[in-house]
């Protein structure tokens, strides 16, 4: 497995080793030890998978109280995925990283807890699949608008997104609440 640190704290871009030949391939999505060997610890407690179509953007998206760490990885077409610190604590408070994950990079990104995670879909469509080291918590979902200036994501938008109504809905980085 290589490891690209991201210039966000404890963000970090897998790439798995890929066995490929005539018939298709195998990689090895998540191993405990070979995790814990990179300093990466999780319990994960579920997995999520979502399919959206092209333009859609989905994002920013956190949990307050019970934040969860994220291992994302895209098992069908190709979104550009994007991080941002909300660790009132961390040096890179309110900056961002984003990064192409797709089907056929196989690349996956581990987001610690204290992160907001949202995607844009670059393909036709995108299957989004992730493991969470916390459950789903309704009542501590919280957001981010995804064109807060204050953050700057450059989105590589070919038009308008298509957003849910609650994605247009969250407030800019100023006004959440965030991590201590």
């Amino acid at each position: 497995m290589n490891v690209t640190e991201t210039v966000l704290p404890g963000v970090k871009l897998l790439e798995p080793r890929v066995f490929e030949d005539a018939r298709g391939f195998l990689l090895e999505s998540w191993n405990r030890r070979t995790f814990a060997a990179l300093g990466l610890v999780a319990d994960f407690v579920q997995d999520n998978h979502s399919r959206s179509r092209r333009g859609v953007l989905r994002g920013l998206h956190y949990q307050l109280h019970a934040p969860q760490g994220k291992l994302v990885r895209v098992v069908n077409g190709a979104v550009f995925d994007v991080v941002v610190d909300l660790r009132q604590s961390s040096p890179t408070f309110g900056q961002w990283t984003g990064t192409e994950l797709s089907a056929e990079n196989h690349r996956m990104i581990w987001i610690p807890p204290g992160c907001a995670h949202g995607f844009l879909v670059l393909s036709e469509t995108a299957d989004v699949f992730y493991k969470a080291a916390a459950h789903y918590a309704p009542q501590w979902d919280r957001g981010i608008r995804w064109d807060d200036p204050a953050i700057g994501v450059r989105w590589p938008l070919a038009g308008p997104p298509v957003l849910s109504d609650k994605d247009r809905a969250w407030p800019v980085l100023r006004d959440a609440e965030v991590y201590a």
